[in-house]
């Protein structure tokens, strides 16, 4: 395999730029590269454009001004994705197969056999008569990410995969993009935990504004001075003991805690 610092890039962005309306950029000049074996986290505070960047870098929008090129197949992963109908998890993996399929034709033996391959790997084959739509938010995630496996991809592109997930299955969705990551795969994603952009990701974009659109290692850019500035509040980077050894973390200033407010509160009524 070739090394991921070196490798060919998946999808390349330059000088990128898109509005909503003529006066209202979202962003311009980005130059963004997503490359295989790495991770690339996306941050930045709500209404400033991940979501709009993450569709344009998979092939989903088109941007106002700059290119975005291809050079690898590209799997989007959706936030959350409600099904109208009672597929069963083993055909919405299947349907990942459809972009190889011509017209009016069905799966056949190796659609199938790639399909069973990717819930093997995602660890949920177990779950393959059951109805997606009974699922779990965590295990709909799963089911997601290996339909976008059995679309042999080179690029994984998931707007905020864990959003929603408890702590259980936000460990085991992180664990396994870093295992896809790890055997070649590209990830693209959204996040609003920087501690897991820290913990996950080895490129980072931080959109701070339309104009102010950095990119660059995940270790260097994403410092505490840069997330103070990107969400307007004082944050501490830390390093914290863990199970499986120290690593970086994040802690915001979220305010006075609740024993600080019953403690002025007391003080107030004693005076």
């Amino acid at each position: 395999m070739t090394p991921a610092g070196t490798a060919g890039p998946l999808v390349e962005a330059r000088a990128l730029g898109h509005r909503y309306t003529k006066d209202r950029w979202v962003f311009r000049g980005v130059d963004v590269t997503a490359r295989p074996g790495r991770v690339l986290a996306v941050l930045g505070p709500n209404g400033r454009g991940k979501s709009t960047l993450l569709r344009l870098l998979a092939g989903l929008a088109r941007p106002t001004e700059g290119t975005v090129n291809a050079y690898a197949a590209v799997a989007y992963v959706p936030q959350s994705h409600a099904s109208a109908f009672t597929y069963s998890v083993a055909d919405m993996v299947l349907m990942g197969r459809s972009r190889h399929l011509k017209a009016y034709s069905t799966p056949g033996r190796r659609d199938r056999a790639l399909a069973a391959e990717a819930l093997e790997r995602v660890g949920i084959a177990h779950m393959a008569d059951r109805s997606y739509s009974e699922l779990s938010g965590g295990e709909q995630q799963m089911t997601l990410i290996a339909r976008a496996l059995a679309a042999e991809c080179r690029l994984m592109v998931l707007d905020e995969p864990v959003s929603a997930l408890d702590l259980r299955n936000q460990a085991r969705v992180l664990t396994l993009l870093q295992e896809l990551a790890a055997g070649g795969l590209g990830i693209l994603l959204t996040t609003h935990h920087p501690d897991h952009a820290l913990h996950l990701a080895d490129d980072a974009v931080l959109v701070l504004g339309p104009d102010d659109v950095r990119t660059g290692p995940a270790a260097e850019l994403l410092d505490a001075d840069a997330l103070t500035e990107l969400y307007g509040l004082p944050v501490t980077t830390v390093p914290v003991p863990g199970p499986r050894g120290p690593r970086a973390t994040v802690v915001p200033d979220l305010g006075p805690t609740r024993a600080d407010v019953l403690s002025r509160t007391s003080q107030e009524t004693a005076a």
